[in-house]
């Protein structure tokens, strides 16, 4: 009886039947079994973190532990050079800082996500600004609704890049490239020959980073909402999986997550009441990433720009409405944009020619990235944002805390973005070859 050689090496996939060929049986070999991590807690306790990490370390689940370890490892070199990085006035300072960045960063999370880019991102924020800036001092508007106005306004732009892009057709990268040149001239042709509009600094835009609450409850307080947030959902979160018959956290590893955020939590209020008090910025810019990654991860819609990032196609067999979500996140990007010009205005306390130049645009897309949110589209969270500002600023106060030259901050700014995104695409190749992308 004569065999087939060419059958004959073909392996079958356990527990799928004789009838299942596995057409490439190296990768098969190499595949790493996902397990849900809660049942894995629960059925082997503290050995079941152990575990997890393992699995997801041969899978190339790295997460956000590269940006967290290189965090560390900033602050220990800097601290050795110099022992005031970690001082609380440094840290507020950097926290406060961060957050202009960071807002244009969190709407660059929601355009990645989608596989694409945002260019204008720089340009809108400025525009937005110079907008706010004319409408309260040469127009005498009251400072809220300036604000509402250029928030829309810079809304309304990205709505209509992502009608350019999802409508028409055109390349993400070129729309936004123009528009990035448009609304400069934009910001340009509002500020006029002067090209700079004092603001108030004890005005609404004025006190965005200025306002401390110097009380010590504040902190203390906010820090106490926050853990009991988060203890009170987790909570719940378990109780409707165990309801639902799905694997979930033991109250155990539920009561470990709250304690390690308390620490941490409380740690941050003990250093902001050594200084001024707890930065109204800071407050903001935790309300809209707690807010923004609700939406990510507990809503429809955010699920719907996980799948345009993962497959365009197949979302749209799913029936998701492609153009309007794209159009949306592009929205969000251009109104976060504006945003973020109006903490960077307030920083300053003016508008001025140079909004929205320099480095803003590539610091605002390398946290994002940084922080681990995919160039490829489909993995992220707003909250990564938030680690890559981090990073991001405290080089640059590091730096200067040490009297670098400013070239030297851009060649190490480059090089630690180029080293996230050599570790994303290895990553991303790790998965592959575990067969979990």
């Amino acid at each position: 009886m004569s065999i087939d050689k060419t059958s004959a090496n073909v392996e079958k996939t356990p527990g799928a039947g004789t009838d299942a060929p596995v057409v490439n049986p190296e990768a098969a070999a190499a595949a790493v079994t996902a397990v849900d991590p809660r049942l894995l807690v629960r059925e082997q306790g503290l050995l079941g973190y152990w575990t997890e990490f393992k699995r997801k370390m041969k899978a190339g689940e790295l997460g956000s532990l590269p940006v967290v370890l290189g965090l560390a490892i900033i602050c220990i070199i800097f601290q050795v050079l110099n022992s005031e990085f970690l001082s609380a006035q440094n840290i507020s300072n950097i926290t406060v800082t961060m957050v202009g960045t960071g807002m244009i960063s969190v709407g660059i999370v929601f355009v990645l996500l989608l596989g694409e880019i945002d260019l204008s991102v720089g340009s809108v924020s400025g525009a937005a600004s110079a907008l706010a800036a004319v409408l309260t001092v040469n127009q005498g508007w009251p400072e809220w609704l300036a604000v509402l106005v250029a928030i829309a306004v810079g809304a309304a732009i990205g709505a209509l890049h992502g009608f350019f892009f999802a409508v028409l057709g055109a390349p993400a990268f070129a729309v936004t490239l123009a528009g990035l040149l448009f609304w400069l001239g934009f910001m340009l042709k509002v500020l006029g020959d002067d090209g700079t509009i004092n603001l108030d600094s004890d005005g609404l835009i004025g006190k965005l980073t200025t306002y401390t609450f110097t009380d010590v409850a504040a902190a203390y307080g906010l820090a106490v909402v926050v853990v009991a947030v988060f203890f009170i959902s987790s909570f719940l979160g378990n109780r409707r999986r165990e309801v639902a018959g799905v694997p979930s956290r033991p109250l155990s590893d539920t009561i470990l997550r709250t304690v390690l955020l308390a620490v941490v939590s409380f740690a941050a209020a003990y250093m902001y009441n050594q200084y001024k008090g707890l930065p109204l910025a800071t407050v903001i810019f935790i309300a809209f990433l707690v807010g923004t990654d609700f939406v990510l991860r507990r809503t429809s819609y955010g699920r719907k720009i996980f799948a345009l990032g993962g497959s365009v196609e197949a979302s749209r067999r799913a029936g998701i409405n492609v153009t309007a979500v794209r159009i949306s996140v592009f929205a969000i990007s251009g109104g976060f944009a504006a945003i973020g010009g109006l903490f960077l205005a307030s920083k300053i306390a003016s508008a001025n020619q140079s909004a929205g130049a320099g480095d803003l645009l590539m610091n605002a897309i390398a946290a994002a990235v940084i922080g681990g949110t995919s160039l490829f589209g489909g993995r992220g969270r707003t909250w990564n944002a938030l680690l890559g500002v981090l990073v991001i600023v405290s080089i640059q106060y590091g730096l200067q805390l040490e009297s670098i030259a400013e070239p030297v901050k851009y060649m190490i700014t480059a090089a630690v973005l180029l080293t996230t995104v050599v570790i994303d695409s290895i990553t991303r190749k790790t998965q592959k070859t575990a067969g979990r992308a």
